[in-house]
């Protein structure tokens, strides 16, 4: 055998169907669409279409929703810090925030910050700067003789409508100066 000699087994490449290319073809003309129709245009869009009968993702009921004001934290148990601390991730000295706990790998995304979770065990002395902490965290890390601060959140929804507000008054005061004008 040779290099030159090497093929694909039989079958193992199928050549694609040419299709609009003579009537000898048996897929010319109308290359195998039909007549006329949706189907027989470009851009068709019939997933799901039921014939005019309610598709199926419209007869079964909706459920849930999604809250537009939910918090995302990322969540670190002190059990992870210890061990990124014995590793030589992190450094105990300053104040670990959500940047330092990224940083060490053990902080994943968390958009409003970071929530202190109080799985594993702590041994070193820490200062934290964190969104959130549950009871038993927070007991951990003053038992080991550390201290936690929390980061003030704004509500969500208390912003919005301070926004609104705003938004609204900026609205009234460009119509009045327009009128003003006129």
């Amino acid at each position: 055998m040779k290099l030159n000699e090497i093929r694909d087994n039989k079958g193992a490449r199928q050549s694609r169907v040419r299709v609009g290319r003579g009537i000898g073809s048996g897929l010319g003309k109308t290359a195998g669409r039909g007549q006329k129709g949706a189907k027989a245009r470009s851009g068709v869009s019939i997933n799901g279409f039921e014939g005019g009968q309610m598709p199926l993702h419209m007869r079964l009921p909706k459920r849930g929703f999604n809250n537009i004001f939910a918090r995302d934290y990322a969540e670190v148990n002190i059990g992870a810090v210890q061990k990124a601390i014995d590793a030589g991730k992190l450094n105990i000295k300053g104040t670990l925030d959500h940047d330092a706990l990224k940083a060490a790998g053990l902080a994943r995304g968390g958009k409003d910050g970071v929530r202190l979770l109080g799985k594993g065990e702590l041994k070193a002395k820490l200062n934290l700067k964190v969104a959130g902490v549950s009871k038993g965290a927070r007991e951990a890390v003053e038992k080991a003789g550390g201290s936690i601060e929390l980061i003030e959140r704004k509500n969500p929804a208390e912003l919005a409508a301070a926004k609104k507000g705003k938004v609204r008054e900026k609205r009234l005061a460009d119509q009045a100066a327009a009128k003003a004008e006129a």
